[in-house]
This record gives structure tokens, sequence and C-alpha cells, in this order.
């Protein structure tokens, strides 16, 4: 600044210096939403850290006019708060958030969601209607409304399944393989009747009607698996263990407790093979196509057992599908003397 005479004059200033401080705050994991919270951060006294702590403690145990021009400088330096010390934050629940999280843990199959706590949540599932698609938000078409009255039948009675936060599960487990035993049971049966109402030949039936109806619960599991797990292990190890379980506890739990009663009776017991040798080897060599097929997938072109480019996709789906068509086609023809089996 300039006085009037032209010579510089000087005037007293103040600097003020402001430091900014980082607070954070942990939040703590609950496993649960929380749609609002609300609390508060209350700033306490500040403390001075290293040698300018020690200095200003020192300047304050001496009297004002004892303090050297340094510890004075000390004393100003010393923070303090200001007049506002407490501050109010709210945390509000973001509903796009939550559904793109919902999305991901369900895609990872995470277990917490998994399952139910109670009978009234199982019923309540039951009676709604969801959307098929549930990667997009949208409400239920006419065929999701249509099917969900189909099949209403089916989702009350399995709602009385007890629900999985019983015992950790394992009553849920043990009730459902009883249920879906049954339902297999009756499913046959209603095969089997509708087979002999047609005149259809018995192996015939077996391998067409009883077959396809005992195998849809697996085929539903295997594409649950198939959409949810990372991996291909899941949805083709379940039908390998599916057909393990038919084949050895099946069929021999089933002929050994006729074996055993046949015995005790003093009555011989065997059982003819009809068409079984030529049925199963057919089956054989269409499941050794479809190892082949599953081992070809496997290349850089599609890159796993299931799923890649549309085109293959469709393709390996429609073959197995052949294959399928060719089993019972051949199967059927030999039963009715049409080929000559062995």
């Amino acid at each position: 600044m300039w006085s009037t005479s032209g010579e510089p004059v000087s005037l007293p200033t103040t600097v003020i210096v402001r430091h900014l401080k980082s607070v954070i705050l942990t939040i703590i994991k609950e496993d649960s939403y929380e749609k609002d919270v609300l609390f508060y951060v209350q700033l306490g006294e500040p403390q001075m850290c290293g040698d300018e702590a020690s200095a200003a403690a020192d300047a304050e145990r001496k009297k004002p006019e004892e303090r050297t021009e340094e510890e004075k400088v000390a004393l100003l330096g010393k923070p303090r708060l200001g007049d506002i010390v407490r501050a109010q934050i709210r945390i509000k629940e973001s509903k796009e958030f939550k559904n793109t999280v919902d999305k991901l843990v369900q895609r990872a199959n995470a277990s917490l969601l998994i399952g139910t706590s109670s009978w009234k949540e199982q019923f309540v599932e039951a009676l709604t209607v969801n959307a098929s698609d549930e990667a997009e938000e949208k409400d239920p078409s006419c065929m999701d409304y249509f099917m969900h009255f189909i099949t209403l039948f089916w989702k009350l009675a399995f709602a009385f399944v007890p629900p999985t936060g019983i015992l950790k599960g394992y009553v849920c487990f043990l009730v459902s393989i009883i249920v879906i035993g049954i339902v297999t049971a009756v499913i046959g049966d209603v095969a089997s009747h509708f087979g002999a109402t047609l005149g259809i030949a018995d192996s015939v039936t077996a391998i067409v009607f009883v077959a396809l109806g005992t195998s849809i619960p697996d085929t539903f599991a295997s594409k649950v698996a198939a959409i949810q797990d990372k991996y291909a292990d899941a949805s083709v190890g379940n039908v390998t263990g599916s057909n393990a379980v038919n084949v050895f506890l099946g069929i021999g739990v089933a002929w050994s407790i006729a074996a055993v009663y046949h015995n005790y009776h003093g009555n011989p017991f065997s059982v003819d093979p009809g068409n079984l040798a030529f049925s199963v080897t057919i089956f054989c060599s269409g499941a050794a196509i479809t190892i082949l097929v599953l081992l070809l997938r496997r290349s850089k072109t599609v890159g796993g057992e299931l799923g890649g480019p549309t085109a293959i996709k469709y393709l390996t789906s429609g073959f197995l599908f052949f294959i399928w068509l060719m089993y019972l086609l051949l199967s059927t023809l030999e039963v009715y003397d049409v080929i000559k089996g062995f």
C-alpha cells in the first residue's frame, strides 16, 4: 500500500491457517438391510502430539509473564474446537443399490438368501406371481400368470414342507426327499396307467412316459444349478448322480429285498431281461457320444460344457435332443420286432 507522498506503508496482517482432517467411520456389518439410519458424531477436545505438545504443556504450567516468545507461539498454535462440534449423519436406503445387491447375491447362490424362516413366508411366496425374467424388473406377463395358476396346487403342497430355519434345514431336507419320492411314485404310476390305457408295451411305457415323468424333478434341478452356479459341476453331476442312485440303489435295493423275500419263502427269484440288453446298449452308446460332446465343448471356441456362443449352444441342445429321440426310436422299434435286437 502507498501513502499520498508516494512512500510505502506497511500494515499489520493476521494469517489464519485452517487444517482439514478426515475422520474415518467404521460401519458394522449386520447382514441385514436397514431403511434409515441416523446417528451423531461428537468431536472431543483435540490433543497435540509430539514435541509441540510437550512445549505447550510446559508453557501452560508457567505464569503468563514468565513465558518466552516461543512458548507463547506454541500456545497460540494449540488446536481448539470451533463453534460446531457435533455432526448429524443420516444414511438412507437406496432401492436401486439394494436390488443390484440382491441380484448379485442370487447369482452367486448365496446361502443366506436361500430358503425361508417360517411357513407364512412359504405360503406368501407360493401365492405370489413373479416375473419369469428376474434379471429385469418388470411386471409378470400373461404367461407368468398362466403358469402360476397351473402350478398353484404343487406350490401350495410343497409350502407345507418345514422351513429351512428349523434345525438348520435338516428337517426340510428329509421331508423334501420323502415328498419328492411320493410325487415321483405318483407320476410313475400315472404314466404306467396311461401307457396301459393306450395299449403301449410296458418296455416302451417305461422308457418314454415313466422315465420322462420321474426325470422332470432332476431336469429342473439341473436347470437351476446351471443358471446359478459358476461352474457346470452341479448341473452335470446332478444328472450322473441321479442315474447312479437309480441304478445302484433303485434297482439294487429293490432286487435285494425281493431276493431275500423269495429266498425266505423257499422260492427262486429271477427276472426276465426282455429288451433290456438292446435298450441299455443304445443308452450307453448315446452316453458315450454325449461325453465326447462335452469334451469337445471345452475347446477355446466354446469355453465350457454349458453355454457358449448362441449358435453352438442351440446346436448342442438340438444334437443331444436328437440322441434322445434316436434312443426312443430304436428301442421302440426293437420292442415291436421292427428291427432285430440281441
